[in-house]
């Protein structure tokens, strides 16, 4: 059975991409086929699978109906994973899709008749609200969201959380929480451990046993244009995000 997870959190920083990439990768290399769709004009999940950002099909083109799904599709580097890139050109799709009918489901009706190819798609999202993150929770079946260990987490997940439930309201009645993955867990600090217990306490969703430590070789990856299980495959990041991966598989359908 295919599953849409969109990887999502408003607040920057969290490890978002971080996370969309290496998790892609590990369920790649699991034999899983995997599509990495890019939906942040930064084009970070791009660059960070070895992708060149100046590609003439990305997923602006796709959502502006000037290409088709298959003309996007992108092999990386690693067995079993594509990739539908994205560049700053996505910026102005926010204006160029608002005259659009339905706009928000554009590319829910994009991936209906093909999520089927995947065993797992994941959308790495903008870390803001706007038509482009809308598109990705309203094509979903469920949310994975990254929490960093820092003292304004719970802030940042209280509002991508009503976000949510906005969406599955009024866009997309299936949509679940996937579930929250701590990232940058520094184990030298008591803010890390607090954080996690003050997040535990408060929030009644699936909170994922791996925990993404803070670790250097994790941070150099994405300059290398590869995945760390590519990059040092024995680093702790490494060893993490695979865990991760085998705790996604082993989820059941929401």
């Amino acid at each position: 059975m295919s599953r849409i997870i969109a990887v999502a959190n408003q607040k920057g920083g969290v490890g978002k991409t971080t996370t969309a990439v290496n998790l892609s990768a590990c369920l790649a290399e699991a034999g899983k086929t995997t599509l990495l769709i890019d939906i942040d004009p930064q084009g970070n999940s791009t660059s960070g699978v070895g992708v060149q950002k100046s590609g003439e099909k990305t997923v602006y083109h796709m959502l502006l109906g000037e290409c088709y799904f298959e003309e996007t599709l992108t092999q990386t580097n690693i067995e079993n994973l594509k990739i539908i890139p994205s560049n700053i050109d996505l910026a102005g799709a926010e204006i160029e899709l608002f005259d659009y009918e339905k706009r928000e489901f554009i590319l829910k009706n994009i991936l209906s008749d093909r999520k089927y190819l995947f065993d797992f798609i994941i959308i790495d999202c903008p870390p803001s609200l706007n038509i482009l993150t809308i598109n990705a929770l309203t094509a979903a079946d469920t949310v994975l969201v990254p929490v960093q260990c820092e003292y304004y987490a719970l802030e940042g997940l209280t509002q991508l959380l009503y976000t949510v439930e906005l969406v599955k309201k009024k866009l997309n009645q299936k949509l679940a929480v996937e579930g929250l993955v701590f990232t940058m867990f520094d184990s030298r600090t008591n803010l890390s451990a607090q954080v996690v217990e003050e997040v535990k306490k408060h929030v009644g969703y699936n909170i994922y046993k791996t925990v993404i430590p803070r670790n250097v070789r994790l941070s150099e990856a994405p300059s290398h244009g590869a995945p760390i299980s590519v990059y040092d495959p024995k680093s702790k990041g490494a060893e993490a995000y695979s865990l991760l991966a085998d705790e996604v598989m082993a989820r059941k359908e929401i």
